[in-house]
């Protein structure tokens, strides 16, 4: 398990301009998460951040309600978590699988 201060170290790292309600929100998701307890502190702010983006800041949810399946509805806001990402500062580009 980590600590909220590691996460929190970890994800300002990686998104040096996240919004403060924002950071709260990921820094939370990170450390509720039983899949990512096992995860490096890095990989977990990573995935928790783009987890975070997706669900709560594009129409993912909205494609899957009206039947796109994962991969599809993942494809669709692929554009869209980046430009956020970029806006927070992150460099990093998301991959096929995230």
């Amino acid at each position: 398990m980590h600590a909220r201060a590691d996460i929190e170290a970890a994800l300002l790292r990686l998104a040096p301009r996240i919004p403060a309600h924002e950071f709260g929100a990921v820094v939370d998701h990170a450390l509720d998460s039983p899949a990512l307890r096992t995860a490096t502190l890095e990989n977990a702010a990573w995935l928790s951040l783009v987890a975070y983006v997706r669900h709560s800041l594009t129409d993912y949810e909205a494609l899957l309600a009206d039947g796109y399946d994962r991969d599809s509805a993942r494809y669709f806001v692929a554009a869209e978590i980046e430009t956020i990402l970029a806006g927070w500062g992150v460099r990093r580009k998301l991959t096929a699988e995230e």
